[in-house]
């Protein structure tokens, strides 16, 4: 191990296709496998509007990331974005503490919902399964970044095929009637902005592309687009995978099921379900291993900033990874996931990063302000504006749900 400034640092080898399957990867697994049946019981039979009124407020924050990232590509990209911004140490600190913990939580909403697919085949205490989930993400995610990224990008064209399969198979399934699908619930426009905030944590991973920017070849050029790119898959396959759900089970099995998407592939086809409980557990571990090389490159990344221990800055001479912080990151996740219910970890991820988008749509304003043409990649000067009252409106609705 070296210190900073010592030999060992990152290696850019990550290219803009595997940067997309990296962004692919951390929501994909997060929102759709752990939390589909969530935001049905929330939204009812709207559940395909409150997606796309997520991605929305997800889309004016990832614009403004895709600027940032091409102004400023470093690791810990929102601390240095809020730390250009408002030249406030104590501030990037909080940025960066606020996606550090929002990574380790929704990580946490993941462990919990592999425990649920994996009773299907066995039963065990949960906090066996949280313990063998920590370290086998550990020693991946510790093995190399090109290796990790590697795996992720695998297992995301595996769980993006599964749930290509289940729209497929949706549109050829006539719909349940209304009555037994069971719409009950909010009236509709709360009922979408009310599973709108549990289905925006199934966005989040654009802000954590962000922050391996100084492992990706041309990252100026090549993190605008990836970002975008991967957003809007992901907003594509939500909104249709929902309204396959909605449409074709029940919306108080689903909110019942611990394991929502092997419920809808049992109704829609005679397959084996447990083919996708399989693919549901490991597309949870992908989106967890995500998080957890995104947390890692923050602690890293802070620490070069110098507003963190040099000892989050060691990297392995060996495999070039960040070995203390990724540790000090899966051991946090393990007890995060021992905390708290599934639903209260989603929205408590919400309300962290919705904090941190406010944060960092404003550092966008006050640095377009100071150079407005210093950037390859440009958004009008209303996104971020628009990005900021959204993140903040919807924080605000986030920590209500949380407190009620």
């Amino acid at each position: 191990m070296n210190k900073n400034g010592g030999e060992a640092k990152l290696r850019r080898v990550i290219s803009g296709p595997l940067l997309v399957l990296y962004g692919l990867g951390t929501m994909l697994g997060a929102g759709i496998f752990a939390l589909i049946g969530e935001v049905a019981g929330a939204a009812g039979f709207y559940a395909p509007a409150a997606f796309g009124l997520a991605s929305i407020i997800a889309g004016l924050t990832a614009a403004s990331f895709a600027e940032l990232s091409s102004r400023l590509p470093k690791s810990a990209g929102p601390a240095a974005y809020v730390l250009e911004g408002f030249r406030s140490r104590r501030l990037s600190l909080i940025a960066g503490l606020l996606i550090i913990a929002a990574g380790v939580i929704s990580s946490g909403v993941l462990f919990r919902g592999f425990v649920g697919y994996a009773g299907d085949f066995v039963e065990f205490p949960d906090w066996t399964g949280f313990l063998a989930l920590s370290i086998a993400v550990g020693a991946i995610a510790v093995w190399g970044v090109a290796e990790s990224l590697t795996a992720v990008a695998a297992i995301t064209i595996l769980e993006a095929g599964a749930l290509v399969l289940i729209i497929a198979l949706g549109f050829n399934q006539p719909a349940v009637p209304v009555l037994e699908l069971d719409t009950h619930g909010p009236a509709p426009v709360a009922g979408i902005i009310s599973g709108a905030v549990l289905a925006f944590y199934a966005f989040i991973g654009f802000e954590d592309m962000v922050n391996i920017a100084e492992e990706v070849k041309n990252p100026t050029r090549v993190m605008p687009r990836s970002i975008i790119a991967a957003l809007t898959v992901t907003t594509l396959i939500y909104i249709f995978v929902s309204w396959t759900a909605v449409r074709t089970t029940p919306i108080s099995m689903l909110l019942e099921s611990d394991s929502p998407m092997t419920l809808i592939y049992s109704r829609l086809t005679d397959f084996p379900s447990e083919t996708m409980s399989v693919i549901a557990m490991v597309a949870i571990i992908n989106g967890a291993l995500a998080q957890t090389i995104m947390a890692s490159r923050m602690l890293y990344g802070m620490s070069e900033q110098k507003t963190l221990p040099a000892w989050f800055g060691e990297v392995s001479t060996r495999t070039r990874t960040p070995v203390n912080a990724t540790l000090f990151v899966v051991a946090l996740i393990f007890l995060a996931a021992l905390a708290l219910p599934l639903a209260t970890l989603a929205q408590a991820t919400s309300f962290l990063l919705l904090c941190l988008f406010a944060l960092v749509n404003a550092a966008l304003i006050a640095i377009k302000r100071e150079t407005p043409a210093a950037s390859a990649f440009k958004v009008p000067i209303i996104i971020p504006y628009l990005g900021f009252f959204a993140a903040a409106l919807f924080a605000l609705v986030s920590l209500k749900e949380i407190i009620l």
